[in-house]
């Protein structure tokens, strides 16, 4: 069955109505929580929309994790990393630990046979994502980064708009996502890879990448905090004679929207751009229409689609291919890169051009 998306009649004859899979129809992968903080709660929450379970949460502190798994109905709770990962209670794990972990983490679950879906960012820079990469295909293993935007339902209408030619020639974007979060610790934190790109401004640059595509140039701009961790950025991406901005910062709350114009129409995502909410569609000389499907949470697609795909043998989801992925990396290390912002034991990055 598709979810239903909820088009005005303008838009039907250009949106197939099984866009979007019903993620309740997905199948029961047993999935197994590593880390047990907010978005893990948000995991543990939307899994029950899908077809899907959790079976397992692991956190570094035992009675964390026993504490979690009581307050969000999972079944079962271990200490330590090692032990989720060894369990055979799951075929998959979700990793929701720092950026800081995300590799150590996907690596420990792929060398024990699981399946990952690693949230975002991916990694702290390419390097660390093409290992994970690398590793889940040497396995046999599906890998998939999980930016639940990228999943959800008005996300997926706008870029089938774009890539069937509903806009036109795209000329150019903008997309915006900042939050008063610098009072937060892992946010200023170095050794947790903070900062606003890899927290915020990873939405924004992924969504204008999945319009675009790969850029030929990134020009960067921003500031720092007194930590050396990027408060706010600028990002001026250039593929060919379009022109998209992507903004973020941990200093101020800001539009926390965005917009797409194409030689033949427009896209207009309200705040904020990167939850369940509306898409503004504008065609030619049409008045605006606005598509909103019915969406309670939000996980549940990018939980589902990483189901289907370990069900199906797939390596990689074709809605978040580890081609974009990359992209995307590649993009938020020319950031870092123009604004010297460096992790522990990292290395330098320099600028480049994607």
């Amino acid at each position: 069955m598709p979810y239903p998306l909820a088009l005005p009649p303008s838009l039907r004859p250009l949106v197939p109505d099984d866009l979007v899979a019903d993620p309740a129809e997905c199948p029961p992968v047993r999935w197994g929580i590593l880390g047990a903080g907010t978005i893990a709660a948000a995991f543990a929450r939307d899994v029950r929309r899908s077809g899907a379970s959790v079976e397992l949460v692991g956190s570094r502190d035992a009675d964390r994790a026993a504490a979690f798994a009581s307050e969000h109905g999972v079944p079962g709770s271990v200490g330590g990393y090692d032990a989720l990962a060894a369990s055979d209670r799951i075929d998959a794990v979700y990793v929701a630990t720092p950026h800081s972990e995300h590799r150590r983490c996907a690596l420990l679950a792929l060398e024990a046979g699981k399946h990952v879906l690693v949230e975002k960012a991916f990694a702290r820079n390419r390097e660390e994502a093409v290992e994970i990469i690398e590793a889940a295909r040497f396995a046999g293993l599906f890998a998939m980064e999980a930016l639940w935007s990228r999943f959800l339902p008005h996300h997926r209408v706008a870029r089938h708009l774009v890539q069937t030619g509903a806009l036109g020639d795209l000329v150019q974007a903008c997309a915006d996502l900042g939050d008063r979060l610098a009072d937060v610790p892992r946010m200023h934190d170095p050794a947790l890879a903070g900062g606003a790109l890899l927290d915020l401004g990873v939405y924004p640059i992924s969504l204008l990448q999945s319009l675009f595509g790969t850029p030929d140039e990134v020009h960067t701009d921003g500031t720092l905090y007194p930590t050396g961790v990027d408060a706010s950025s600028i990002v001026v991406m250039r593929r060919g004679d379009a022109r998209a901005v992507a903004a973020s910062t941990m200093l101020a709350t800001t539009s926390n929207s965005g917009w797409v114009s194409g030689t033949r129409g427009r896209l207009r995502f309200p705040a904020p751009l990167h939850s369940p909410g509306p898409l503004e569609v504008t065609l030619g000389d049409a008045a605006p229409v606005v598509v909103h499907p019915p969406v309670a949470g939000g996980y549940q697609f990018e939980i589902a689609e990483a189901s289907r795909c370990v069900a199906a043998g797939l390596p990689e989801s074709p809605i978040m291919p580890h081609a974009d992925t990359l992209d995307v990396m590649t993009i938020l290390d020319d950031a870092r890169g123009a604004l010297g912002v460096v992790y522990p034991g990292e290395g330098g990055l320099a600028p480049q051009t994607v």
